[in-house]
């Protein structure tokens, strides 16, 4: 799943693409991904323009020209392509390895391909999703910032201070980790970055939440502010499953400490790096060093 880093990193490939652009017609190869009604959704996008795109934890919103606001969810498999006659712009989860079109799932419209948006000058916006759980809704500003308010503080963010987390992870006997992934109290880390920031502040992901000191706190605040902003500098994590807003792998693998190193030593002191299940994701993190 494209966690902060990638998504906005799509968010900012995009925004400079689609912005502006009128929007001819629809095309919906599916309607599970909708949250309105087909008629709902032609009304208001037909016609309309996207006028700056936003973004809050891994939520895109595309301002339009009214009223009206366009949330996407990538979730775990979702992708935005955007293509022009001299632009080719893909963001999310690409399904097959080879060239750049097969990183991005194929030819398009493909069966991954659930909505097409056609722009008047003729350019095209696909949003494919393989496992179906992304999804786009049209909403008005009272039901953005409710939606908005359910998202937790955000590393990069003004909110993202010792005394927000304080308040965070004050009475909670869930794990760290749990408290990091859970998006309506911190919003934007995954699993990747989230093993990552506690190997660089040194914890270990299954302490309680309420164990952790204030002083643990502030290197919990330092260490996902530097890693998040690294990351979105180098585009993001690629595996085998991120192709970023440019067609381009991210390159934030080259950094990664913890992260999929099961068995192999740690960079910092030597020790063995090991694999456990907590909060039923896989979680990296070197029993020498995490605490």
């Amino acid at each position: 799943m494209p966690e902060l880093p990638e998504v906005e990193t799509i968010r900012r490939d995009l925004d400079g693409s689609v912005t502006g652009l009128k929007i001819k017609s629809l095309v919906f190869e599916s309607d599970k991904e909708i949250k309105n009604k087909k008629d709902h959704f032609n009304d208001v996008l037909i016609g309309n323009k996207f006028k700056e795109i936003k973004r809050v934890g891994k939520l895109l919103i595309f301002e339009l020209d009214n009223p009206y606001f366009l949330l996407i969810h990538l979730k775990m498999t979702g992708q935005l392509i955007f293509c022009s006659k001299n632009k080719f712009i893909a963001g999310g989860h690409s399904l097959e390895k080879g060239s750049l079109v097969e990183d991005v799932g194929g030819d398009l419209p493909n069966r991954y391909t659930r909505v097409i948006f056609n722009f008047i000058n003729g350019d095209k916006l696909f949003f494919n999703d393989l496992r179906r759980f992304g999804y786009l809704k049209l909403v008005k500003k009272e039901e953005l910032e409710e939606i908005i308010s359910k998202y937790g503080i955000e590393p990069l963010k003004v909110d993202f201070t010792l005394e927000n987390l304080k308040k965070v992870l004050k009475n909670r006997k869930a794990s760290i980790k749990s408290i990091l992934l859970n998006q309506n109290l911190i919003s934007g880390i995954g699993n990747i970055y989230n093993d990552e920031i506690l190997f660089k502040a040194g914890i270990e992901p299954e302490r309680p939440a309420n164990k952790i000191k204030t002083k643990e706190m502030g290197k919990i605040i330092s260490s996902a502010n530097k890693i998040i902003k690294k990351a979105i500098k180098n585009r993001g994590t690629t595996f085998s499953d991120y192709t970023d807003g440019q067609g381009r792998k991210g390159n934030f693998s080259n950094f990664l400490k913890v992260y999929g190193r099961e068995g192999e030593k740690c960079k910092r002191c030597s020790g063995i790096i090991k694999k456990i299940k907590v909060a039923n994701r896989g979680t990296y993190f070197c029993p020498k060093c995490q605490k």
